[in-house]
């Protein structure tokens, strides 16, 4: 049987907090007893190690969910250059990755769990191959998008267009998190959770303060 809730974490963008988010969440649900599983099930950007691509996302992942599960499970697709899978693929001469097996290895992770997090590349938009993204792998596992936002100037637009995005492609939304990406503060910083719950439909799950854990309100409204 598989979990009966399955989240994909995706971004608006890079360098969001994508994972800070996902180990957050791993974490204080496995604190509440909760059974949680993880994937990433592509990662770029991958360290060489003696012959060993090292997925750091992928291995935060596993600790933050005390997980005992192989990291070639949870992580099936590396690749050195920091781009889009299917971008990384072309660049190193290598197959991108295949949603048919991603899908299986997320049912065989997903047995005796309550919760499964996927964490996404970037954002919904980019390619996992040059046919399918991550909406697509969205709808193929049948995921509840929660989207990561940088809190920082220029957020508002790409907050907006990807869950629009979302909604047309007929992913089902959670809602999204803001994440404080930086410990200065700024007008845009101070103001943009007024003005995105002002301009959208979707809940905003909480808002995460620069180095500091999740918010035990995210948490609840992740799995109340």
């Amino acid at each position: 049987m598989m979990a009966t809730h399955r989240f994909l974490v995706s971004g608006t963008d890079t360098g969001v907090g994508k994972t800070t988010v996902a180990c957050g969440l791993a974490t204080a649900l496995r604190k509440d007893g909760v059974r949680v599983g993880v994937m990433k099930p592509a990662e770029t950007g991958c360290a060489s190690r003696d012959g060993e691509l090292i997925a750091l996302d992928a291995i935060a992942l596993r600790a933050a969910a005390e997980s005992s599960d192989a990291i070639d499970l949870i992580c099936p697709y590396r690749y050195v250059a920091p781009l889009a899978p299917a971008a990384a693929a072309v660049v190193e001469g290598i197959a991108p990755p295949d949603l048919n097996r991603i899908a299986a290895i997320h049912q065989r992770l997903s047995e005796a769990r309550d919760v499964m997090l996927v964490e996404g590349a970037g954002g919904l938009a980019v390619p996992i191959t040059w046919s399918e993204n991550y909406a697509d792998l969205a709808l193929a596992l049948d995921l509840e998008l929660i989207l990561v936002v940088g809190n920082r100037l220029g957020c508002i637009n790409v907050t907006v267009l990807s869950l629009a995005y979302a909604s047309q492609r007929g992913v089902r939304i959670k809602g999204y998190i803001l994440n404080d990406i930086e410990a200065e503060t700024s007008p845009a910083i101070r103001t943009n959770a007024r003005s995105l719950q002002t301009l959208l439909p979707y809940e905003c799950l909480g808002v995460m303060k620069y180095g500091q854990a999740l918010p035990a309100e995210i948490r609840q409204r992740v799995l109340p």
